[in-house]
């Protein structure tokens, strides 16, 4: 069995991703609302990727997801599968090392 033991610096990090997962999931579904308001400015794609990149690719599945948005668009999705592959490798290389 693995012993975790969690640093203060692991606990920043939960806060950390936590939150910005959290954000991120909540801008997904806001963008998606916005979708359908006519004349509505809509958040970028470009920033939608950015903040999945500093931390918040679980939330950007989960409001993928949860408000089936973006769900169609392979060339943003994959992009996204990279951002969180790479995330599951720093978050198990800091935990896990």
């Amino acid at each position: 069995m693995i012993e975790i033991i969690l640093t203060p610096i692991h606990w920043a990090v939960i806060i950390y991703l936590t939150t910005i997962n959290l954000v991120t999931f909540f801008v997904y579904g806001l963008d998606k609302a916005k979708s359908g308001v006519s004349g509505a400015r809509r958040i970028s794609e470009k920033t939608l990727l950015i903040i999945a990149l500093i931390g918040g690719s679980l939330g950007a599945l989960a409001g993928m997801k949860v408000f089936r948005h973006k769900t169609k668009k392979l060339g943003f999705q994959a992009p996204l599968a990279v951002i969180l592959c790479l995330q599951i490798f720093l978050v198990w290389f800091l935990f896990f090392r």
